[in-house]
């Protein structure tokens, strides 16, 4: 069983190494001195490790017994326009998410931390709102001692570099929200991947009992 009193014994295993929070999330655990192992669910060998990065490629419609861990981070997520339909995206963005926190739960851990969205919200009338809430819903349900979700609003980073599709939409909101930052609502207002991730990993490791939500306005107070 893995350890959860020494805090420099701990192991991770992280959902969605290849998005922008994700990336970040990987080179912040694998630098950390809380970890001695990161375990990286991957559906393609990047073909590139890092310290303490041990990669295992899985398939997320059935995803094998995994190796004990103390936290679970997921950063899992797509686009309808990726994803081909909306069940598709909801595939992603609900089912694999909740696959990962169970299969952690089964490993022995305690603590999960997950990236969802502003808005999000299982009642919503929106399909996007309305996945991500039933998603924050289901892992909560689960029973891990600590749950930190990050919501945050649109997430600033260079999607480029990691080989993803170009999202117009995003591209637009950036240049023309980023500029009125100051004049949104805090928890509305864009918020770089390097914060969101640095953040929520800070708030896993804090190990506060229960469920605490970080809004943009938390992520990016650093």
């Amino acid at each position: 069983m893995p350890s959860n009193d020494l805090k420099n014994t701990r192991s991770v295993l992280l959902a969605g190494a290849s998005g922008l929070v994700g990336r970040e999330l990987l080179a912040l655990a694998s630098e950390s001195t809380d970890y001695t192992q990161v375990h990286s669910l991957v559906r393609r060998s990047t073909g590139s490790p890092q310290a303490k990065v041990r990669e295992h490629v899985v398939n997320f419609d059935a995803l094998p017994t995994l190796p004990p861990v103390d936290d679970v981070l997921i950063a899992l997520g797509t686009t309808i326009k990726v994803a081909g339909s909306q069940a598709a995206f909801r595939r992603v963005d609900h089912d694999y998410v909740v696959a990962v926190a169970r299969a952690g739960l089964a490993g022995g851990a305690t603590r999960l931390g997950l990236v969802s969205a502003v808005g999000a919200d299982a009642s919503s009338r929106v399909f996007y709102n309305r996945v991500k809430g039933e998603a924050e819903r289901d892992v909560v349900e689960l029973g891990f001692d600590s749950v930190v979700i990050a919501q945050p609003s649109l997430l600033l980073g260079n999607r480029a570099a990691l080989g993803q599709p170009a999202r117009p939409g995003e591209w637009w909101a950036e240049r023309l929200l980023v500029p009125l930052s100051g004049l949104l609502p805090a928890s509305f207002r864009p918020v770089h991947a390097s914060d969101v991730a640095a953040a929520l990993l800070a708030a896993v490791a804090a190990a506060e009992p229960g469920v605490r939500r970080l809004s943009s306005r938390e992520l990016s107070a650093r």
